[in-house]
């Protein structure tokens, strides 16, 4: 089996958003936070904890991504992010 490894929630302070989510998602999320801990042997996290870990590795690994950030930056050097 592959291993689920989104990593632990980054140490930042946290900013307080609400938005609303599919019912896909949420499940898919739900399930995600069971396979963790079945391969943990931990109680099961609040899958909405998943999101930012998950968001960070895709934004670390998506070339097109990457390849966005390199031409569209700011007289600072700043991301832009869409």
């Amino acid at each position: 089996m592959t291993k689920l490894n989104p990593g632990p929630p980054s140490g930042a302070k946290p900013v307080k958003i609400t938005l609303e989510l599919p019912a896909t998602l949420n499940r898919d999320l739900i399930a995600c936070a069971e396979m963790l801990a079945r391969e943990s042997g931990r109680p099961a996290a609040d899958p909405m904890t998943l999101i930012m870990p998950m968001r960070d590795r895709f934004m670390a690994t998506d070339r097109g991504l990457a390849k966005a950030w390199r031409m569209t930056r700011t007289q600072g050097g700043e991301r832009v992010i869409c």
